[in-house]
């Protein structure tokens, strides 16, 4: 068999393989580190008292680095960590710990309203009041008219850690679906995961946009730099996703996100142009412009609209997942814009 020379779509793409633990940053994290690097025997989880010890679990970075590492397990892994430790109990258990105390944090930021729709109808409507606001997002517009490029790269270096990523944790939803949901997650997915054309790839653009500023393209660079909210908004998607019973909140949580995507990744774009950026940045969201329009009906119709119709039981939790994406995100994008208007530079900022 002749191996062909690599062809025009031989371009950056993250790293698909398993990569390197990030560096521990408190107790938890950095017993997770000694959990999955200890030899068979000798591994001591996360302890409960450091789990109880915890705050506020959304602006904890050391909480949210362990959940992301636990996590991440199930996703890419760790070099030189054995990839049987995926299943293995006493990590399962530690995972559980974390996120019976992010879970109940998530359910008091969201604070859903006592009467929660149940029907289709309902559901629908409520997702669209919930995701419609007449005013600018104001961290895309910042970007857009007055970030420096460093605080550009800054933004880019903490949304790479779900950018890289990008489409994978929804695809653990699609299994849990049937029927109209599924096909219409489905269908949202083709798009997001290239609709057939491997360069497409919505993380491998992100990517590219990386490179052509000179930024890496690992995955581990980027937890690093992470702060909390960062990881918070990121492990929260996967929670939802991750369990069957939560598969009404995956869906409003999706929907959501694809709901507030359209108008920021237009300003981002803008932002990208004022600043000269490469044109392969704005190219990762103008790809973004039109196809969130669009994936947004789907997403709060077909898929969400669809799901509660046939199991009406799963409207609050639908309301829930679409509430609790709005909130952390929210709270995300406030951490970084303050910090950008109090003149204070980023805790870490990787702009090459």
């Amino acid at each position: 068999m002749t191996i062909s020379p690599p062809g025009p779509h031989a371009v950056p793409t993250p790293d698909a393989t398993a990569h390197g633990l990030p560096r521990p940053c408190g107790p938890i994290s950095e017993a997770v580190v000694r959990a999955l690097t200890a030899p068979p025997g000798r591994r001591r989880v996360p302890q409960p008292s450091d789990v109880r010890a915890v705050g506020d679990p959304l602006t904890d970075r050391d909480f949210q680095l362990g959940l992301w590492m636990l996590y991440e397990m199930h996703f890419r892994g760790f070099d030189d960590v054995d990839p049987f430790l995926e299943w293995d109990p006493l990590l399962l258990a530690a995972r559980r710990s974390l996120e019976m105390v992010f879970e109940r944090a998530l359910r008091e930021l969201a604070e859903p309203d006592d009467d929660l729709p149940t029907s289709a109808d309902e559901v629908t409507t409520a997702l669209l009041r919930v995701t419609t606001d007449a005013t600018e997002p104001a961290l895309a517009a910042y970007l857009a008219r007055e970030a420096t490029e460093d605080q550009f790269r800054a933004y880019l270096a903490q949304r790479a850690v779900f950018h890289l990523r990008e489409a994978d944790v929804e695809c653990l939803l699609l299994a849990r679906l049937s029927g109209a949901p599924k096909a219409a997650l489905a269908e949202i997915q083709y798009d997001e995961l290239g609709a057939g054309r491997a360069d497409r790839l919505h993380a491998d653009l992100f990517a590219r946009a990386l490179e052509s500023l000179d930024m890496p393209t690992d995955i581990t660079t980027y937890v690093d730099g992470a702060d909390a909210t960062t990881l918070a908004t990121v492990n929260a998607g996967t929670m939802l996703n991750l369990h069957r019973r939560l598969r009404g909140a995956a869906a409003g949580h999706f929907a959501a996100f694809e709901a507030t995507s359209s108008v920021p990744c237009k300003l981002i774009a803008a932002g990208a142009d004022r600043l000269g950026l490469p044109p392969e940045v704005a190219t990762y969201y103008t790809e973004h412009v039109e196809a969130d329009s669009v994936h947004e009906q789907v997403a709060i119709n077909a898929l969400c609209g669809e799901l509660v119709a046939a199991d009406p039981t799963l409207g609050p939790d639908v309301l829930l997942g679409a509430s609790i994406c709005l909130a952390v995100h929210t709270v995300a994008s406030d951490v970084m814009l303050a910090a950008w208007r109090e003149g204070s530079a980023p805790e870490e900022e990787i702009a090459s």
